[in-house]
């Protein structure tokens, strides 16, 4: 089964930039991945999706402002996180879609992100 580690999180002020990473065990190249975030008393959500394809998509709140990227030959996906607000603080989580509704999370990396 595939593994994931996130990595990038941190503590930035807002207005600020972090990247994160999602590094998996084995090759993507044919799965969907998303980085999801999950702050305090809330439900995770879905930020952003990237397909097999290179399509992207994003919830509306963070349109204009983060990228989800993937590199295939390093196994990796990215998350670009520009203008960040306070809101933004969570714990982001990476996925690789497996099919039929399943799929494998990372550990989760925070971000805090202070006003």
């Amino acid at each position: 089964q595939v593994q994931l580690v996130e990595s990038g999180g941190g503590l930035v002020q807002a207005g600020g930039s972090l990247r994160l990473s999602c590094a998996a065990s084995r090759s993507i190249r044919a799965n969907n991945m998303g980085w999801y975030r999950q702050a305090p008393g809330k439900q995770r959500e879905l930020v952003a999706r990237i397909t097999t394809g290179g399509s992207t998509t994003y919830v509306d709140s963070v349109k204009g402002r983060f990228t989800i990227s993937r590199d295939n030959a390093k196994n990796t996906v990215y998350l670009q996180m520009n203008s960040l607000k306070s809101e933004d603080t969570a714990v982001y989580y990476c996925k690789v879609e497996t099919g039929y509704g399943l799929g494998v999370w990372g550990q989760g990396t925070q971000v805090t992100v202070s006003s």
